[in-house]
């Protein structure tokens, strides 16, 4: 009897989960569309004109970072020429020597200064926005004429004042954001390939334009 409740207490609170899952899910639409398709032609923008999109994160969102790139690189659903996209999360030899000889907070900052060029998109992933190495990449991103996109949950920390376009997941729950994130993930990746299967990307104008931060 006893293992019978504990059975029924768990699976109450899986549904719990998936029902607030949902609840965010759901809304990304509603709240954030606009940011999506304007991060979608400002990264089509840059990969059409032989640019590159750099990608970083702390925690889940570092393999968030890497789960985008690996399918731009790779492929999401369709086969088309590879995408270039590196995440500044996957080279620990960098990382450690980076952070031991500058501190934690350059470990990006440092990469992006080493191999950025003007017109690349600079893509932050962070839950709260206030993680200092995502700051210090943002700024120093800026100074080198970067396009700047972040994904971020509510309200956005520092991350918002720093981008060109702030896609907030409308949650201020942890798994909730990274959720959002990882679904906002592979939407980007299938407006992305699309465009480029079926080549019907004109480069539009966005909202949002490379010289003006939000």
């Amino acid at each position: 009897m006893a293992n019978r409740l504990e059975s029924d207490r768990l699976k109450e609170e899986i549904i719990k989960e998936i029902h607030q899952s949902m609840a965010v899910t759901s809304e990304l639409g509603r709240s954030c569309g606009t940011e999506i398709v304007e991060a979608a032609a400002l990264i089509l923008t840059c990969l059409r004109e032989g640019g590159k999109l750099l990608v970083f994160g702390n925690g889940g969102s570092a393999a968030e970072a890497e789960h985008l790139v690996a399918e731009l690189v790779g492929r999401y659903r369709t086969d088309r020429q590879a995408l270039a996209a590196i995440a500044l999360t996957a080279n620990s030899a960098s990382l450690t020597a980076i952070a031991n000889d500058y501190g934690f907070e350059q470990i990006f900052a440092r990469q992006l200064q080493a191999i950025a060029k003007p017109g690349d998109v600079a893509l932050a992933i962070s839950t709260s926005g206030n993680s200092p190495n995502i700051v210090c990449a943002l700024q120093s991103a800026r100074e080198a004429g970067l396009v700047t996109i972040g994904l971020t949950g509510v309200p956005g920390g520092k991350l918002r004042d720093l981008v060109h376009v702030c896609i907030s997941v409308p949650s201020d729950d942890t798994p909730r954001i990274q959720e959002g994130n990882a679904l906002i993930v592979h939407i980007l990746c299938g407006i992305v390939e699309n465009a480029f299967v079926h080549h019907s990307y004109s480069g539009g104008k966005v909202k949002a334009s490379i010289g003006e931060v939000r």
